[in-house]
């Protein structure tokens, strides 16, 4: 194993680990966004109705993108192992 190789491969975990994360990170930014603004413009200040609606909305986007999810993080996985196995041997 070479240090461009261990280099190569953190980058590839940084690039999934984002990819992974960012569906459920823009929904919960989307949904905080709106919640917020409704909050300000009906000026009301209760945390359960910012807090709920996030929840709720990562847990329906993980039901609708886990597929994915799933597939791309068993492709980073089968791709390490590919790899190992020719630095191995």
């Amino acid at each position: 194993m070479t240090t461009d190789f261990i280099i190569g491969l953190a980058g590839q975990a940084v690039y999934t680990v984002l990819k992974v994360s960012a569906p459920m990170l823009v929904l919960g930014l989307t949904v905080g966004l709106i919640i917020s603004i409704f909050q300000a413009t009906t000026q009301i200040q209760e945390q359960t109705l910012a807090f709920v609606p996030k929840i709720v909305a990562v847990m329906l986007g993980l039901l609708l993108f886990g597929p994915w999810l799933l597939t791309t993080m068993i492709d980073f996985t089968t791709n390490i192992l590919d790899n190992l196995n020719q630095f191995i041997g």
